[in-house]
Order: C-alpha cells, then sequence, then structure tokens
C-alpha cells in the first residue's frame, strides 16, 4: 500500500521538541536546530503559506507541535509552512513503519519512528501495552514478528 499523505499532522506535533528555533533572518527565514543530531537547516516560508504562518493559534492546542506547522482555517488539515526548503529529517520522514488494519481493513493504529504505537483504537492501545509494549527484543525484525503474531491473533491485519 503506498503512503499518501492525509494531512492529519500527527507526524508534526510533537516535533517542536525536535525542531527549535535559533535565530530570525527576517522575510520569513529561519535558522532550525535539530536538538537531537544538532544539524542546522535554513528555511523559508513558503510564499504561499505566510498568512497561515502568522496564524499561532495552533499552539494553544499543540504546544509542543513544530514551530513551522499549522492547520487551515477550519481545522481539517495540517500544513508544513517551509515545506518547499524543510529540513531533511522531515523529507526522508514516511509517516508509518507499520500499519495497522481493524477486522473491516479500516486504518486502526500505526508503529512509527521504531515502536512507538499512535492509535485512537482502545483496543489495539490495550494491546499494545499489556502484550507487546513491554517486549525487551533488540532486534527489530523479530520484534516485528512477535507484533504481528499478536495483532493477527487479536483479528487486525498488518502492513509493512
Amino acid at each position: 500500500m503506498p503512503f499518501e499523505c492525509s494531512q492529519c499532522g500527527e507526524c508534526c506535533s510533537h516535533l517542536g521538541l525536535v525542531h527549535t528555533i535559533r535565530e530570525e533572518y527576517g522575510d520569513f527565514r529561519y535558522l532550525v536546530n535539530n536538538e537531537y543530531t544538532g544539524e542546522k537547516t535554513t528555511v523559508t516560508v513558503d510564499p504561499d503559506k505566510i498568512l497561515l504562518f502568522d496564524d499561532r493559534s495552533i499552539f494553544a492546542e499543540r504546544p509542543e507541535a513544530c514551530p513551522f506547522f499549522r492547520y487551515d482555517r477550519n481545522g481539517a488539515k495540517g500544513y508544513c509552512t517551509v515545506h518547499l526548503t524543510r529540513p531533511e529529517i522531515c523529507r526522508d520522514y514516511g509517516c508509518w513503519r507499520i500499519l495497522i488494519l481493524d477486522p473491516e481493513g479500516k486504518r486502526a493504529g500505526r508503529v512509527m519512528c521504531q515502536r512507538f504505537l499512535a492509535t485512537e483504537d482502545e483496543q489495539l492501545r490495550q494491546i499494545f501495552d499489556e502484550q507487546i509494549n513491554h517486549i525487551a527484543e533488540p532486534d527489530d525484525a523479530a520484534w516485528d514478528e512477535r507484533l504481528i503474531r499478536i495483532l493477527a491473533e487479536a483479528g487486525y491485519i498488518v502492513q509493512m
């Protein structure tokens, strides 16, 4: 299944912990620091997103959001306001490593990064917390196999 971004904003909702603005150059140009790697990137707000960027109301709801992430006026879609010049980590991001579907084939959750579960499915959350999250398997492939087996037994469909 090829990845299609739904612009939900989950990926950017906590990137304010990673990306910090180190310097403002003017003309909507900024120096951004990756707090984990120390990588610095100069970004510029996309010309068609300047008005969106000026609206900082998102931070009341999502205080850890990336400093360049915004929702449209009705809050339906999220936008990277520096998409054209975004940092490399954002360019490489694939949204999910493992996709989890419920028995009807609807998205129930995703394993993001290495072993982080993003879900609103309470049953999936419970299974993950009770049977998967504590697995101390250093090998990612072996961990993935155990996750797939546990979720398949519970009726979920797993795609990688």
